[in-house]
């Protein structure tokens, strides 16, 4: 990455009061590509008191307009500095920035998407509007970017984009990492009482904050002592509260707003389980941020949080035809035995550690650069492999242009060795490391195994 010059532009930054899991994943990505060398400008929106210029931890951030505005604002932006770039991540929350329409044909541009918000629309627009949204964030973008890539940050996402979208071309899957800060068991070792349940998430609509209200009233009756925290801000919080209050909820749901990353992992880590009523994500940050405390969710089985939760081993899925009550009273019920909540616990441990913020800039910075080399974000296959080349015992997956180059650098004469990736494997960008994996992971394995041809490369199967 040293020397190559990069625009990252996002509708918001970390700092913006409205920030969520898609900021925090740009945010991550920009600052780990500065400290590899790279020239990164983070181009964003401006919430009010925010200085215009800044430069945080290596990156130039460049804010400008609001919620609406920054999208001309960027795009004017980028066309006065079109010649100034190497390549470009153009990150859609619900629409992108279009960028492909004022840079060069040369550069480089990959389309973020985190999730695909086309039954979001309707929350929190008219009608007419909705539409417009929904225009814009499929006809309109599949020609926009249509010689270019999408990354997508989960194999449902990337499912959504293809079947929702109607997208054809090039799109690849570079997952969120996540930080935690340091907690002690939690409730892993703690003897069984009244459940303390928790909730992190932006108060928004589409994260159905109502069906936490009806879990509690369901279960208050059966667990007196039982609490529902509710940890995060959004422009849900006083609907939140008067809720609360008009149901008798007071004493059950503790709306928490805003905290700090410690208290946040404190209420986390000593919680029975971890709730997710989200209608759908891209991922699933939360849930994989309470795993590394070994603490397991419920969530129902939309995009992305069936990604983030494996059922039955880090987490419950709501099924088809049961609620979000029957799942967790079938959680608890799972977690009164001493053996089985150890075992999930660790089981949560074991998956929230195979991902990390360096990993995903690393496979960010492999797409970045050989597609800089090879004048393309886009390629003609649209798999993702399990590459090996000669004389390298380390495997790795590789997708786009990153594996069009592994194919043509023959080392010693040779060719890369190749399979496809299982979605597990393409999830985590790397084969299963453990070297006896779940059986539903190693069927998933062995069956790819046993399908492979001789793919691009002309190898036999790794």
């Amino acid at each position: 990455m040293n020397g190559l010059r990069l625009a990252i532009v996002n509708w918001r930054d970390p700092w913006h009061p409205a920030a969520g899991g898609a900021e925090r994943y740009a945010w991550e990505v920009a600052r780990r590509l500065a400290l590899e060398g790279a020239g990164v400008r983070y181009v964003t929106s401006r919430a009010r008191g925010q200085q215009r210029r800044d430069r945080v931890d290596g990156v130039d951030v460049v804010r400008l307009g609001g919620r609406f505005t920054v999208y001309p604002l960027v795009l004017l932006w980028t066309l006065l500095r079109r010649r100034s770039f190497d390549a470009v991540i153009d990150c859609q929350n619900g629409i992108p920035f279009f960028t492909p329409w004022v840079l060069p044909r040369r550069v480089p541009v990959f389309c973020v998407i985190h999730h695909v918000h086309d039954a979001q629309f309707g929350l929190y627009f008219p009608r007419w509007m909705a539409w417009v949204g929904r225009l814009l964030e499929g006809p309109v973008s599949r020609w926009a970017y249509r010689r270019h890539a999408f990354v997508c940050v989960s194999p449902s996402t990337l499912n959504a984009v293809r079947e929702r979208l109607g997208w054809k071309g090039s799109a690849y899957v570079v997952p969120n990492g996540a930080t935690v800060s340091k907690q002690g068991p939690g409730a892993v070792d703690v003897p069984r009482g009244d459940p303390d349940l928790v909730c992190v998430t932006r108060l928004v609509p589409h994260k159905r904050l109502s069906h936490l209200l009806d879990l509690a009233e369901h279960l208050r009756g059966r667990y007196p002592g039982l609490r529902l925290h509710v940890v995060g801000d959004g422009p849900e919080a006083s609907w939140l509260a008067a809720q609360i209050e008009g149901r008798g909820l007071g004493e059950v749901v503790v709306a928490h707003g805003f905290v700090p990353e410690e208290t946040k992992a404190a209420l986390v880590a000593r919680a029975d389980l971890h709730l997710s009523t989200s209608q759908g994500e891209g991922w699933g940050l939360s849930v994989i941020e309470a795993a590394a405390l070994g603490v397991a969710t419920v969530a129902y089985d939309v995009d992305g949080l069936r990604d983030a939760v494996r059922d039955g081993a880090t987490g419950w899925l709501v099924g088809p035809g049961e609620d979000l009550a029957g799942a967790v009273e079938r959680a608890l019920e799972e977690r009164a035995d001493p053996v089985r909540r150890r075992e999930v616990a660790a089981a949560c441990r074991e998956w929230a550690g195979m991902f990390g913020w360096a990993g995903t800039a690393g496979r960010w910075a492999r797409l970045i650069t050989a597609a800089v080399a090879t004048g393309s974000a886009a390629s003609e296959d649209h798999r993702a492999h399990i590459v090996r080349r000669y004389g390298d015992d380390r495997p790795r997956v590789a997708e786009g242009p990153d594996r069009d180059l592994l194919l043509a650098d023959r080392v010693g004469g040779r060719p890369p060795v190749l399979r496809e990736a299982t979605p597990l494997e393409r999830l985590l960008g790397r084969t299963w490391a453990a070297a006896d994996p779940p059986p539903e992971i190693e069927a998933e394995i062995e069956a790819a195994a046993g399908g492979a041809g001789t793919g691009a490369a002309g190898g036999a199967g790794v």
